[in-house]
């Protein structure tokens, strides 16, 4: 079978851009996926996507001219249903194989397969190759039925002709091209009919540009079109070019807004502007968030990270003379600028603490109540938490936690978090500061998000980290207690974030804080039934748990990448508390290191077993007179020498050492499990020695559970 590149493109009006890179690679990853379900790719066949806000394309590698004939086999029926009792077809083996285009087909030529009740017909037939026109109109009309399309438009091919055809697409198309090497594939979708023609820039090209073959694709746009197909390389063109044009200066370039603006423009120049420095008189958080929003320009600041009154546009235009383009971007971003400007001044003068008693009238949620409800509950809960640590860091003021809880939700009231409601918590920082509020209480106010999204750093206060902590509690108990809690993928109120935020600034900051404690606390200030009702502190534990154990797997902490196995080992004890999970995990990788760890985690693992079987209740303490064996004499003496060793170091918080105690025991251990039969028909004898493990298991548990080291 002769085999050529093949390209495909469809040709549209400008393409939502927010959408443009998922569809372009959907499109195809479809085309390519039908392709080979048909047998018409081949072992060496690549797939190129391109996307611009004018196009969606794919040149695939080693297509074949006509997939090879393949012998098929098809599911009839089982053999009890396809033959009578005299062993002649049935009326529904009949219809099956009329259905399938051999009505005429012997019973003796059908292969069975199975035995006895699944015995089953089945019909091996040669089926011929698809040709890659027929191949190819499947796919196209298979994988724009599926193309994650945000909103479908409506529109007509030829108005006002006879030929009136309405049309569904995200964009009205206006060109197809597919071409197999340098021969034109005959295809039709969205009403068109395919060609080798398309379309370069729209300002920067004129006239129908023609591909002579597919893999002069890119290069034909390029050079004839003015366009840079790839997305990909598009993108990284547009980063190098305001780099370029930044003279030194750092560039914000946020992945999102690279990818929209790339979505933009199909021959990316990069010209700088400025505005007036005045304008920086402003938070700089609200100037960059308006150029970044409103206008998809490209901020700059400093080595220090301030603000630069000059920023970067990336232009679809390429022309010697500039001017023109510059002058009306510095004139469409000013009153933008302004309106930062004015809202900053305006709300500055009314104070954070004026506001609070507004906050009244804003819904948080109709189950919970208001904002200024919410804001009492999480300050009662900050102050709790507050006095609890500062017994152990004397220099905590509880007095900062309360007030800062009184203010953190002020400035969703401000003119500038309603126009920009993602500087909640920056803009609050600003204006308590405006107020002369201690600098502890101005940093809450924003600290008391993070961290706002994975890897991002935690509060840097004691007081922000106490009001992250009581705000994050708070929302966590009420949303669950309400019926709100995740489902599937399915998490409105990012209550996982909230959860894994806990987790990381109890483990991270090393607070001497009893999750199950905390949740008690922030229950206590709800007064709806339906949350106490539902809230329950044991199931909200194991929820904050579970993001635990994702993290600790996920991450590298401390410089350590901890397994699954270390990661079981602590958290399946259910640890309250948190402050210690690092040094736990060390120990237990430490320990694994040892030659006797296999040895011992296997043990611990046989006796957890032996103790689950265990119906009864089993004595606490080991009588010594019931001990008759030397085997089991033997291991209660090496764990009475032990007990002490590492009940000390437990306490101190050594636990490597506490892990590594029990390398004495191997022996012992081993030999009970050669001479000793646990479950003896002694009543005494048996459970004198489940007391012994019983014993045992618990101490070494006391760590980590290290039989879950076993493999």
């Amino acid at each position: 079978m002769s085999q050529a590149p093949l390209l495909l493109e469809l040709f549209t009006e400008e393409l939502p851009p927010k959408a443009l890179k998922k569809l372009g690679q959907s499109f195809s990853d479809g085309i390519s996926q039908s392709l080979k379900s048909q047998g018409l790719l081949s072992d060496t066949s690549v797939t190129t996507s391109f996307a611009t806000p004018r196009r969606l394309a794919v040149h695939i590698s080693d297509v074949l001219e006509k997939a090879p004939n393949r012998r098929a086999q098809e599911k009839l029926l089982p053999v009890s249903i396809a033959l009578d009792a005299e062993g002649k077809a049935t009326a529904p083996l009949l219809k099956k194989l009329a259905a399938l285009g051999y009505p005429d087909v012997a019973i003796t030529s059908l292969e069975r397969q199975g035995s006895d009740k699944s015995e089953t017909f089945y019909l091996s037939v040669d089926v011929e190759g698809v040709e890659l026109s027929k191949g190819l109109q499947a796919a196209i009309e298979q994988t724009i039925s599926k193309l994650p399309i945000p909103k479908v438009m409506r529109y007509q091919i030829a108005p006002g002709t006879p030929q009136v055809q309405d049309v569904e697409f995200v964009r009205p198309a206006h060109g197809l091209l597919a071409l197999h090497g340098k021969e034109l594939v005959s295809i039709k979708a969205l009403g068109l009919t395919s060609s080798k023609t398309t379309l370069g820039h729209r300002f920067l090209s004129s006239g129908l540009i023609e591909v002579k073959h597919a893999d002069e694709y890119a290069t034909a746009l390029k050079e004839s079109g003015k366009v840079i197909a790839s997305f990909d390389l598009r993108l990284e063109q547009m980063r190098a070019a305001l780099i370029e044009a930044s003279k030194g200066k750092q560039v914000l370039m946020p992945e999102s807004l690279m990818e929209e603006v790339c979505s933009l423009v199909e021959w990316p120049v990069v010209y700088t502007c400025q505005f007036e420095e005045e304008f920086l008189a402003v938070p700089q958080e609200c100037l960059i968030l308006t150029m970044q929003t409103n206008q998809k320009y490209f901020a700059m600041t400093d080595a220090n990270g301030k603000l630069s009154n000059q920023f970067l546009i990336v232009s679809n235009i390429q022309t010697e003379t500039p001017e023109a383009i510059i002058s009306g971007n510095e004139r469409v971003v000013r009153p933008r600028l302004a309106d930062a400007k004015f809202f900053y001044e305006q709300d500055r003068k009314k104070p954070l603490i004026e506001r609070t008693a507004l906050l009244s009238k804003v819904v948080y949620h109709n189950k919970l109540g208001t904002q200024l409800e919410r804001t009492e509950r999480v300050s009662k809960i900050a102050s709790l938490i507050a006095s609890q640590l500062k017994k152990h860091k004397p220099s905590i003021d509880v007095s900062l936690a309360e007030r800062a809880a009184k203010l953190a939700k002020a400035d969703l009231l401000t003119d500038m978090v309603g126009e920009f409601p993602e500087l909640q918590g920056v803009m609050g920082r600003y204006y308590a500061l405006n107020d002369k509020e201690h600098p502890d209480v101005a940093a809450a106010c924003m600290e008391h998000y993070a961290p706002r999204f994975a890897g991002d750093l935690l509060p840097q206060t004691d007081t922000g980290t106490i009001l992250a902590l009581a705000d994050k509690l708070e929302t966590l108990v009420g949303i669950w207690g309400i019926g709100l809690s995740p489902t599937g993928e399915k998490d409105p109120f990012a209550l996982r974030r909230h959860a894994l935020g806990i987790c990381r600034i109890l483990l991270e900051k090393k607070l001497p804080l009893n999750i199950c404690e905390l949740i008690d606390t922030a229950l206590t200030q709800f007064t709806q039934a339906e949350v106490k009702e539902n809230a329950k502190t044991d199931v909200i534990h194991q929820f904050i748990l579970d993001r635990l154990r994702a993290y600790l797997k996920d991450q590298s902490l401390d410089g350590k990448n901890y397994s699954t196995n270390e990661v079981e080992s602590v958290v399946s004890q259910s640890p309250q508390l948190l402050d210690d999970v690092l040094q736990r995990l060390e120990a237990v990788r430490l320990f694994s290191g040892l030659d006797a760890a296999p040895v011992l985690a296997a043990a611990n693992k046989r006796i957890g077993n032996i103790l689950k079987k265990v119906d009864f209740e089993i004595p606490k303490l080991v009588d010594s007179k019931l001990l008759t064996l030397d085997a089991e004499k033997s291991l209660a003496k090496a764990l009475e020498a032990i007990m002490p060793e590492v009940t000390r170091a437990f306490e101190q918080g050594n636990f490597t050492a506490a892990l590594q105690a029990f390398a004495t025991l191997r022996n012992d251990i081993d030999q009970f499990f050669n001479d000793v039969m646990v479950m003896d028909p002694d009543t005494a004898l048996r459970n004198n020695r489940l007391a012994l493990l019983s014993t045992l298991h618990s101490l070494m548990n006391k760590v980590a559970d290290i039989g879950k080291l076993a493999a």
